[in-house]
């Protein structure tokens, strides 16, 4: 198996890197030619010059990942795609695109008879190295053809077919959106215990929270980790970054009249978060970003 893969930020370096240790063929292009494209070279990956270069290199049918900051960046290297791919082959966006652009780039592609399937990744660099949770969108012989690629890129039994294009991305949207409201109740929660007469060792508590109880989890580990290193998370920023996810996943609830109070607020906080008074509340959603997303959350 071979396939074609551009983007090598946080992300996309974990996921080659273990698609190259699950013995897939690697043909991997990154804007920036530096220290992540030798090492994913010293792994056994094969260095493309340019995109023509990657994929000239690929079998036909080919197929391409894409692993990009969502928005214009995707469109340019479509648009740059469809000139070098031929009809059967195949794009995988697995980046945090919107779903509606998904359906908008679909179409276009499918006007030249290229193949186009969306695959929402969650898990953080950590996920993309060890296994990711992948939600896949797309017609089901396109699934089918790449299954094997996805099962090898996936933690066990992490990956699903979710339905047509545009699925992928519109679960991971959702994902996003129950990901902000989960977080900001944690940290909700963190402050309260800070402001109680109780001098909580809060490192204690989210260790003893993540051990049986009903809100055990990822993120309350995560957070443990945190306060454990830095009891008052005074080295990280109490404006909190929002990049988008959470903002779709509240206009498409609008959209369906679904009402979402719990999402909605949350990224409300995450907005105002730049004007508010610095807070443990807002430091620890920075925190818990931080630890899984690898996102740059200190104060500068």
């Amino acid at each position: 198996m071979r396939v074609g893969y551009i983007g090598l930020g946080k992300m996309g370096r974990n996921m080659v890197l273990r698609l190259l240790e699950q013995g897939v063929e690697v043909v991997a292009w990154n804007r920036t030619q530096d220290a992540r494209m030798d090492e994913v070279v010293q792994a056994g990956g094969v260095k493309a010059e340019s995109l023509e270069d990657l994929v000239g290199k690929l079998p036909a049918p080919r197929i391409v990942w894409l692993m990009l900051t969502a928005g214009e960046t995707v469109d340019e290297y479509i648009d740059q795609l469809e000139t070098l791919l031929a009809p059967g082959d195949l794009i995988i966006d697995g980046g945090n695109s919107f779903y509606k652009d998904t359906l908008d780039r679909n179409k276009r592609l499918s006007s030249k008879s290229i193949h186009f399937m969306d695959i929402g990744t969650s898990g953080g660099p950590s996920g993309a190295r060890n296994g990711a949770c992948l939600m896949i969108g797309g017609e089901k012989e396109d699934f089918e053809k790449v299954e094997e690629l996805c099962k090898l890129a996936a933690a066990p039994g992490a990956y699903a077919h979710l339905g047509e294009v545009g699925a992928g991305h519109f679960a991971k949207m959702v994902h996003n959106g129950i990901e902000y409201g989960m977080m900001e109740a944690i940290a909700e929660g963190a402050m309260i215990l800070d402001s109680s007469n109780f001098d909580f060792n809060l490192s204690q508590v989210m260790e003893l929270y993540n051990k049986r109880s009903v809100v055990e989890s990822r993120l309350v580990g995560w957070l443990q980790e945190a306060v454990a290193e830095d009891p008052k998370l005074q080295e990280y920023s109490s404006t909190i970054g929002h990049t988008g996810e959470g903002e779709w996943t509240i206009k498409t609830a609008k959209e369906l009249n679904v009402d979402a109070p719990v999402i909605d607020k949350s990224f409300q906080v995450r907005v105002h978060s730049v004007h508010d008074p610095d807070n443990i509340r807002n430091r620890a959603v920075s925190a818990m970003r931080g630890k899984f997303g690898g996102h740059s959350v200190k104060k500068s």
